[in-house]
């Protein structure tokens, strides 16, 4: 079982719950349940839906394990004794599984627990209201959470988990100054926090709306990190389960460019086409191609400019590309005929106007090219015909 500050969050799920504890400072008592007890709805910045998933505010870590496997329980945790590591792994585990109402009671027992045997670890207690900070923001107990997550910042500054926590527990009570202050610490020590930059362009422009171009004058102090806090979080190792949540935020990037582009590219060449300038928009459509080889319709749009440049063999190269993605891609159907028709393969051209009629009887195009087609067709016939001899 691992430090529950270096894992993203579950999702989903809700249990019984409990109040008024601190580290040493009496127990929780028991109010009531999530079944019985409305859940908190998201409003704008939700804390806790799912596009948190893999943001550093998450929860505890470990593998799930199989429901009969207890062994998870006995993982060191730190300087916990076993008794109280078991608890915190079992609070983990229920974590893990959505359980967040009996994970809040596993880390509650724990904090007691410390406090009964005199046990002063600063690291692990933060570690344990943190996760229970987790537990509350899943249940909805937004203003439980930032006092949790309050206890653990006064337990070890600067801890980046309970203070993104407590941002996105101010976040959904709309306390967005306060928020946008939290989130700006956090993209102090790790820049890499989409959650946290996310959230800052979100609550900017709500802030915009409500304070007027002077909002940032209003806003509270946004404490200066220290360097070398800083500097101990980008030297910390990351995780292969951070590492795969950058990559993938990586490769989501990198997809939402290349849509960018080729929207542009894509639009670009539509427009040279109206205005005639077919080898630029063939250009265009060529490098859209480059981006997206899969998208059917440039094929059609490039044959259009390769037709009007007389360049027919690669014009019935490009409809056939596309008819292997549409095999009833009637405007591919049409363009190959007029490639075919270019190349003088009439008979090949009247098959292809033939089937355009099938997809669609009413196509005029293709009633007037398939006349055109077969006169073609017959003159043809005819000059290939030998002469019969005069007798």
């Amino acid at each position: 079982m691992g430090n529950a500050q270096d894992k993203p969050p579950g999702s989903g799920g809700g249990g019984s719950r409990s109040h008024q504890a601190a580290a040493g400072n009496g127990t929780r008592s028991r109010v009531g349940t999530a079944a019985d007890k409305p859940q908190r709805a998201p409003g704008k910045g939700v804390a806790n839906g799912s596009r948190r998933e893999n943001s550093p505010a998450g929860g505890p870590e470990e593998r799930s394990s199989p429901a009969d496997d207890t062994s998870y329980l006995d993982a060191p945790a730190g300087a916990l004794p076993p008794h109280l590591a078991r608890l915190k792994n079992a609070g983990n585990h229920l974590f893990k599984h959505g359980q967040f109402g009996d994970a809040l009671e596993k880390y509650t027992q724990a904090i007691d627990g410390c406090a009964e045997a005199g046990i002063e670890s600063p690291e692990d207690l933060c570690i344990l209201y943190s996760n229970r900070a987790a537990c509350l923001l899943k249940n909805g107990d937004s203003s439980e959470c930032i006092q949790d997550c309050n206890k653990a910042l006064e337990l070890q500054p600067y801890s980046l988990k309970p203070l993104l926590r407590r941002a996105m527990a101010h976040e959904s009570l709309e306390r967005y100054k306060k928020a946008y202050v939290d989130y700006k610490t956090v993209l102090q020590m790790d820049s890499s926090v989409q959650a946290a930059h996310d959230s800052v362009h979100r609550i900017t422009k709500m802030l915009i709306e409500q304070e007027g171009p002077e909002w940032r004058e209003k806003l509270p102090e946004i404490p200066v990190v220290p360097l070398t806090v800083q500097q101990q979080h980008r030297d910390k190792p990351i995780s292969a389960e951070v590492a795969e949540a950058r990559a993938a935020r990586v490769a989501h990037e990198e997809a939402r460019r290349k849509d960018a582009c080729f929207a542009v590219l894509k639009r670009e060449g539509n427009d040279l086409v109206k205005k005639g300038n077919f080898e630029e928009a063939l250009q265009k459509y060529s490098e859209c191609l480059a981006l997206k080889p899969d998208e059917c319709a440039l094929y059609t749009n490039r044959a259009i400019c390769l037709l009007r440049l007389n360049r027919f063999e690669e014009a019935k190269q490009d409809c056939d590309s596309a008819l292997q993605m549409e095999p009833d891609n009637k405007k591919a159907f049409y363009r190959r005929a007029l490639a075919y028709k270019g190349l003088q393969d009439y008979l090949s051209a009247s098959s292809d106007l033939q089937e355009v009629l099938h997809l669609d009887p009413k196509v005029q195009e293709a009633e007037q090219e398939l006349e055109l087609v077969t006169s073609l067709l017959r003159q043809s016939l005819m000059q290939s015909s030998p002469q019969t001899p005069r007798v």
